[in-house]
């Protein structure tokens, strides 16, 4: 009887098991794979019907020095609030794009990416991949409406704290249907 020989399918596939094994491989094969959804998917606003209205309220949260750094949630500006990880290869992933919308609607929109790390930790990781964007750590429980079990989870929040996108997972962030979004709740 022949021997049937491996399908070269068989193969990548039997390759790419092994290297989810190895720990060292683990995280930039997940982050590559997160790149490639970022690629493909972008974020929406939701239907009308969907959208959560927040009451407002004054996050409480602090720099990775410690300093205070409260932002007023749906109390006349618009907000991009996202929870993440520097672990996490999903929020690795989609960083580079939250990172070139920052760079655009900075001045006009209140970024606020909190995560629950060591501020060395944090600052070492922003450091080497040359992020610039607002990093802030809770000083009070995630409010209800917006607890999630799920990163990377981001919002775009209107002025009057009226969640319009929610989104979990890698996605690209500097599409220009988040763009148009962002201009069009920036001009009501």
């Amino acid at each position: 009887m022949k021997k049937k020989k491996p399908s070269f399918s068989t193969i990548v596939f039997g390759v790419l098991i092994i290297l989810m094994i190895i720990p060292q491989t683990r995280m930039p094969i997940q982050e590559g794979i997160s790149k490639i959804r970022v690629a493909l998917f972008s974020p929406t606003a939701m239907d009308e019907d969907e959208q959560t209205q927040l009451e407002p309220f004054t996050y409480r949260l602090a720099t990775l020095e410690g300093a205070p750094a409260d932002v007023g949630i749906g109390k006349g500006k618009v907000t991009f609030l996202s929870y993440w990880a520097t672990w996490c290869p999903p929020c690795r992933a989609e960083l580079p794009s939250i990172q070139k919308l920052y760079d655009d609607y900075g001045d006009k929109v209140d970024f606020v990416l909190i995560t629950h790390e060591d501020p060395d930790v944090i600052q070492t990781f922003l450091n080497k991949k040359e992020f610039d964007f607002p990093v802030v750590l809770p000083r009070m429980e995630t409010p209800a409406e917006l607890l999630e079990r799920t990163i990377p989870t981001n919002y775009v929040i209107d002025k009057t704290g009226k969640v319009v996108v929610k989104e979990q997972g890698a996605t690209d962030w500097n599409s220009q249907k988040i763009r148009n979004t962002l201009d069009t709740l920036i001009g009501e």
